[in-house]
């Protein structure tokens, strides 16, 4: 299981070059992305591509919960969720802000997209869904809005955030 606290120290250096492998994944992700439209023909394509079944998708689950595990990943509490911004917008992840959260029966603040929103979905205990969903892609298109939820279990959720433009209301 992956343990809600760091379970092992890792050195400056090991954390930094888990980063960088992390972030190299991130980009041959948004360097196939960058250009398309955030619509359900994305939402089809990332899932039949880079699913659940592939590669990509479980590296990038392990990147995640390495990262949780080593504390650099979802490093702040609130509102019953951890969360934490790892990569802010940049070149190299083509425009993406980068957020992963580690959720469980919990539902996150209500906000809205204004360039939209790509989760990874990443069930890690039970039979967890985020919004309804099960494993794999959820794309947002521009302009939706969510209070973000979690059921049923436990799950890490990667967002991409064009811009990183994001607008949390009340």
């Amino acid at each position: 299981m992956l343990e809600r606290m760091t379970s092992t120290p890792v050195s400056a250096d090991a954390m930094a070059q888990a980063q960088s492998h992390f972030k190299t994944r991130l980009a041959a992700v948004t360097a196939q992305i960058h250009t398309r439209a955030l619509d359900s023909a994305l939402d089809v394509w990332l899932n039949t591509h880079l699913g659940v079944d592939t590669p990509t998708y479980r590296e990038l689950q392990q990147s995640c919960e390495e990262g949780v595990a080593q504390g650099w990943l979802c490093k702040y509490e609130g509102g019953g969720l951890r969360y934490g911004c790892i990569f802010k917008p940049s070149d190299d992840l083509h425009g993406f802000s980068v957020d992963v959260v580690d959720m469980e029966n919990v539902a996150g603040p209500h906000h809205v997209h204004p360039q939209g929103e790509i989760d990874l979905i990443m069930p890690i205990e039970g039979q967890a869904t985020f919004d309804g969903r099960t494993a794999g892609w959820l794309v947002c298109p521009p302009g939706s809005a969510h209070r973000p939820t979690v059921s049923q279990g436990r799950a890490l959720v990667l967002y991409l955030l064009p811009k990183g433009e994001i607008e949390f209301t009340k």
